[in-house]
């Protein structure tokens, strides 16, 4: 678990730095977009890794990795959107978007290292195409939660589901890296 651990963070380092990155130049311009535009630009980060893994053809030029960390740092926005009322204005200052990211990534954490324990780490044997299809499945059931107007009987949230992709988004990274260094 501790190798884990450390790969975890190494990864979302990486996510958070290039979050605030980008918060420094744009802003936090997503603001602007609804919780199921977010749903949806996940939809077409995953659906474009899934095309890459399947065709091996990458015509834009960007990396699988980026678009790994996409699926990360969207999924913290779409978390924050849910949670901050639309009044708390457009433009969040760099501190307390950091702050608010930060917050998330320790819930979203706490939980994977619940569920690692809990599934034996089975994530490491999984082919990185199955987990794009599980980050696939869960934003289908996002996309199906929101039209239901958030409602559940029985199953998981928004929120929930939101942490899965992230941690499913980590893993791969991490799976992606080791099969570069080896």
């Amino acid at each position: 678990m501790e190798k884990t651990l450390s790969q975890y963070d190494t990864e979302v380092s990486q996510c958070r730095d290039i979050f605030i990155k980008k918060t420094k130049d744009y802003g936090t311009a997503w603001r602007i977009l609804r919780p199921t535009s977010l749903t949806d630009q996940l939809y077409i980060k995953a659906e474009r890794i899934r095309s890459i893994e399947e065709t091996g053809d990458n015509k834009v030029g960007e990396s699988v990795e980026g678009e790994y960390i996409a699926l990360v740092n969207y999924s913290i926005m779409a978390m924050i959107q849910l949670e901050l009322p639309r009044n708390e204005g457009l433009e969040l200052e760099l501190d307390m978007a950091t702050n608010l990211y930060d917050q998330k990534m320790n819930i979203t954490r706490d939980l994977m290292m619940k569920k690692n324990h809990d599934y034996g780490e089975a994530w490491r044997n999984m082919r990185i195409s199955s987990i794009t299809d599980l980050i696939l499945q869960k934003l289908l059931r996002v996309k199906q939660i929101e039209d239901n107007d958030g409602k559940t009987l029985i199953s998981e949230g928004l929120d929930a589901n939101y942490m899965d992709i992230i941690n499913y988004a980590l893993f791969a990274l991490i799976r992606l890296r080791e099969n570069k260094n080896s």
